[in-house]
């Protein structure tokens, strides 16, 4: 299933794409998308759900990000070897793990705003994997097992706050409009290897990030099993897996984010987004 949500900022509706790429309400199954309702066992409901049956969504519509919050909001750093070596770091011997606020969530087509006090704002699409299930010390070989589905994740970040004001990263990843993800969540069953899929993103028409999945130093399954040995992940959780090269960090002169920029991101079967920077 690709799952989404529909409408103006704040008063969302949860839907589902049909096989035409339609909107189907799903306002009489779910009352919206996040934490328990996208367990596993709370999508299993709407699988045996019939599309058909389902009211169509009519006229344009805003779509949100498919997630209407999160319990945590996870990330990765260094996952890409040649994005680890054009911003000069070493090669993690570990899976780097680091928050972003989830007050940062945004929609796939909602323009990013640029923060007061930051001159030195990077794009990172990464792959956002959506824990199913209550996930602690499991295998790496169940590890998939626990997931309710796939999306798109921009990590937005301000590299000054990311690496000049002391501190966690999270300080640099979590400014409101940092974390646009969806257009969809898809679910695991449509997504049979997330080792995979393609990525890529343009900004201003020009390709800076193209790369797969298979390039990942830690892949999905490992993640999970990992983090798991440290804490306990929930329902709703987000994982961003990290960002292949061609972050404006990594550029020669570095280029960072000015209004006016137009940015797209694609992963193959997850959808695309693309906004303005204001």
């Amino acid at each position: 299933m690709k799952l989404l949500r529909y409408g103006p900022l704040g008063q969302e509706r949860p839907g589902m794409i049909d096989a035409e790429g339609r909107i189907r309400d799903l306002s009489d199954h779910v009352t919206d998308f996040g934490g328990s309702t996208v367990a596993i066992s709370a999508l299993e409901r709407l699988h045996r759900l019939d599309p058909a049956n389902l009211p169509l969504v009519s006229g344009q519509q805003r779509i949100g990000a498919c997630l209407a919050d999160a319990p945590n909001f996870y990330a990765i750093g260094r996952n890409y070897a040649a994005h680890a070596a054009e911003t000069g770091s070493d090669l993690p011997t570990e899976p780097l793990v680091f928050n972003k606020a989830t007050s940062c969530i945004a929609g796939p087509f909602d323009a990013v705003p640029l923060p007061k006090g930051s001159d030195r704002i990077d794009w990172e699409i990464e792959l956002g994997v959506v824990i199913g299930a209550p996930t602690f010390n499991v295998s790496r070989r169940e590890a998939l097992s626990h997931v309710a589905g796939y999306c798109i994740v921009n990590d937005v970040s301000a590299r000054d706050w990311q690496k000049d004001r002391g501190g966690q990263w999270v300080k640099g990843k979590s400014a409101p409009g940092f974390g646009p993800i969806g257009p969809w969540l898809v679910t695991a069953d449509e997504v049979p290897d997330p080792q995979a899929l393609a990525l890529n993103l343009s900004l201003n028409g020009e390709m800076r990030q193209a790369a797969r999945t298979s390039d990942m130093v830690f892949d999905v399954a490992h993640l999970i099993s990992y983090m798991s040995g440290f804490l306990a992940l929930r329902p709703g959780d987000i994982i961003a897996t990290g960002t292949p090269e061609g972050v404006g960090l990594g550029a020669k002169p570095p280029r960072f984010l000015a209004k006016g920029d137009i940015l797209r991101l694609e992963i193959s079967g997850l959808g695309r987004q693309e906004y303005s920077v204001k």
